[in-house]
């Protein structure tokens, strides 16, 4: 049995999901007319209290479209410097927006209301305009951490003051809701534009959706189309997408559950020096007198998978296709490496 813990990405289609998928009403959908594509779009609109929504092939193409929206040329994107949008999407904020970046520290992946107050540059010829502000829920880098509304008011409260967007990398949004139990139209009111993705907690094979405005996303629909992004019979995919929304949102609970266990058993071993705190289905563990390649080399000898997360860093993410026998595997296969 190998156990795979790279990402919550690896998961297949659930039997549920399939008959869903095979059943689905599908049409053109850069043409308007794929009938579930619209159903999938308007859904989530609704769900998140926003006005529309934008079906993409992934969560970095909707927060590049996003991205594209509020910038241009010689503006200013505040973020932090783990932030997904910096780190892993290709240099798409420099390369498909032309915009600058300004990366803060905050722990686990988190920025303070102050850090993005004392960021916001001045209105001067030498430096770019700062128009958009991103965050991260839950943020991988960060162990799976939460923002709650909390700290997210007085952030929406300084770009109003200042005329700055918010925008909300939602990758593991819904992971984010079932631990706090906030409403998704509370934290649709806080972003100017939200990206959700589907295919790592939720469980589909492909697919996010990108929420705002009517006016941004009829905008977005023409950034979508010039990055290749437009699916033509794409409602077998958002079959599969509001299939995981009617019944996989609140089994995410138990791949938390999991992930706090996982993260003890880590926390134990000799060859770990540290856990950060496991808050949803990420655990993030920082090693001891071990490299990470030399400990994924262990690991992958007891058919036990995981990724490089830093130079001392290894991660795990639990999901839908880890159950509670995998869990107990990993425990006594974990007790032979040394």
């Amino acid at each position: 049995m190998i156990i795979d813990l790279r990402s919550d990405t690896l998961t297949k289609p659930t039997q549920g999901m399939l008959k869903a998928m095979w059943a689905a009403e599908i049409g053109d959908d850069v043409f308007g007319e794929d009938p579930t594509v619209n159903a999938l779009e308007q859904k989530l609109a609704e769900m998140f209290g926003m006005e529309a929504g934008l079906f993409c092939p992934s969560g970095t193409m909707t927060n590049q479209i996003a991205i594209r929206l509020h910038t241009g040329l010689q503006t200013e994107v505040i973020c932090h410097k783990y932030s997904h949008i910096y780190l892993y999407e290709g240099g798409g904020i420099m390369s498909n927006s032309h915009a600058s970046v300004k990366l803060l520290d905050g722990a686990y992946g988190k920025i303070s209301p102050q850090d993005i107050l004392d960021s916001i540059n001045p209105d001067d010829v030498h430096a770019p305009e700062t128009t958009l502000v991103s965050l991260e829920n839950t943020m991988n880098k960060g162990g799976g951490s939460i923002y709650t509304l909390e700290e997210i008011r007085p952030i929406k409260a300084i770009c109003e003051q200042h005329g700055l967007k918010l925008h909300l990398d939602g990758a593991r949004i819904f992971n984010a809701l079932v631990e706090s139990g906030e409403s998704p139209k509370d934290w649709g009111a806080m972003f100017d534009t939200i990206s959700i993705c589907l295919s790592k907690g939720l469980g589909c094979p492909v697919g996010s959706v990108l929420l705002g405005t009517k006016a941004d996303i009829k905008r977005a629909r023409k950034v979508r189309k010039a990055f290749g992004g437009g699916m033509r019979q794409g409602g077998f995919l958002a079959a599969a997408a509001i299939y995981a929304l009617d019944h996989h949102i609140e089994r995410l609970k138990e791949d938390h559950a999991r992930a706090r266990k996982l993260g003890g058993m880590l926390d134990q071993h000799s060859l770990v020096a540290e856990v950060f705190p496991v808050m949803t289905n990420i655990v993030i563990a920082k090693l001891s007198g071990i490299t990470p390649a030399e400990m994924l080399e262990k690991l992958n000898a007891q058919d036990i998978k995981a990724v490089k997360f830093g130079k001392d860093q290894i991660r795990f993410v639990t999901h839908l296709d880890f159950d509670d026998e995998m869990l107990e595997r990993f425990g006594e296969r974990l007790k032979d490496i040394e």
